[in-house]
């Protein structure tokens, strides 16, 4: 059995009935002056204004409502960097259990008071991947709190999918739909939502050229690892083996682009629509607008992931 077939079209609608209480119907925008820069319609899906500011409001939410009783009772854990933490921290919250997160020293000031702030438990750890799982086993041994992996979990994918479906209920007739990948919890969904919501839509996505394992992955057909050059920071992750296959089978294409593209295309977001976007979130438009050719005159769909940015950091950038 396809392991896509763990999310057939009634686990996507279940999953959006179960959320949509405690997530935005995010807005689709468009611009005229970046449709024109590009040659084609494109509609943005904003989940740079969903709750915690990105898309992984849904799939945690989906996750923690997925559990049962006695496993809220003990706790929800997991690891990560930035918006996947604040996400099962919020879950944690309005749940009314406690939510472990385990955080990389490193990671941005800014994430971590959102953990805080929304009541999340943080143990800090060495930034890598090794001691990321490592640290969260021991606190999983200890408190009995059940893990919701950041992308590689079935619920989590399924909400995340929710967003896509959103944007095919609302916008008819897409000819693509184009999301970044990192450890692909949003492609595979969106995919899926594809699959079984919009049948037509092409789907593609976009990946930094500095961490371009998903890119290699479609290539050689097996995982490949992550690099960490980019400063599309969200988007440093290996795919999951839950999340792969998905994408091997109903992704046409993943479309890598450099870090000054990347930009380049959080600029024109900024300047032109006036809303903030984070550098992974600008990844799909700069896909676009590096291979525009081949989109000229479709209808495309970009879901604009999220919103939470280091203001110091990107400024510097953009103006470096």
């Amino acid at each position: 059995m396809r392991s896509n077939m763990n999310i057939d079209r009634q686990t996507i609608e279940q999953a959006h009935e179960r959320i949509k209480s405690y997530i935005h119907r995010t807005p689709v925008l468009t611009s005229q002056s970046i449709d024109d820069a590009a040659g084609c319609q494109v509609f943005f899906k904003c989940e740079n204004f969903q709750k915690v500011g990105a898309f992984k409001a849904r799939g945690a939410m989906n996750a923690a409502l997925s559990l049962s009783t006695e496993q809220l009772k003990k706790g929800i854990a997991t690891h990560s960097s930035g918006n996947h933490a604040q996400a099962i921290a919020r879950a944690g919250k309005i749940l009314g259990v406690k939510s472990y997160i385990v955080m990389p020293r490193t990671a941005p000031e800014i994430k971590k008071r959102g953990v805080k702030g929304y009541g999340g438990e943080i143990f800090e750890c060495e930034p890598t991947l090794q001691a990321r799982e490592a640290t969260l086993a021991e606190v999983i041994k200890k408190t009995g709190a059940t893990e919701i992996h950041p992308f590689n979990n079935y619920q989590v994918i399924a909400g995340q999918a929710t967003a896509a479906k959103e944007l095919f209920e609302e916008i008819k007739d897409l000819d693509v739909i184009m999301a970044p990948v990192g450890g692909g919890g949003l492609l595979s969904g969106t995919a899926l939502a594809a699959r079984y919501f919009s049948p037509k839509t092409k789907v593609i996505a976009g990946e930094p050229a500095g961490s371009d394992d998903a890119y290699r992955s479609m290539q050689s057909g097996k995982i490949e690892q992550a690099q960490s050059q980019t400063i599309a920071d969200g988007l440093l992750t290996t795919l999951g083996d839950k999340t792969f296959p998905i994408i091997k089978e109903l992704v046409s294409e993943v479309i890598t682009v450099s870090d000054v593209q990347i930009v380049e295309a959080m600029r024109m977001v900024w300047e032109r629509m006036k809303i903030i976007i984070e550098p992974s979130c600008a990844v799909p438009l700069a896909a676009l607008l590096k291979e525009k050719e081949r989109f000229r005159g479709q209808r495309v769909g970009i879901i604009l992931t999220g919103g939470n940015v280091d203001l110091e950091k990107v400024l510097g950038l953009m103006t470096g």
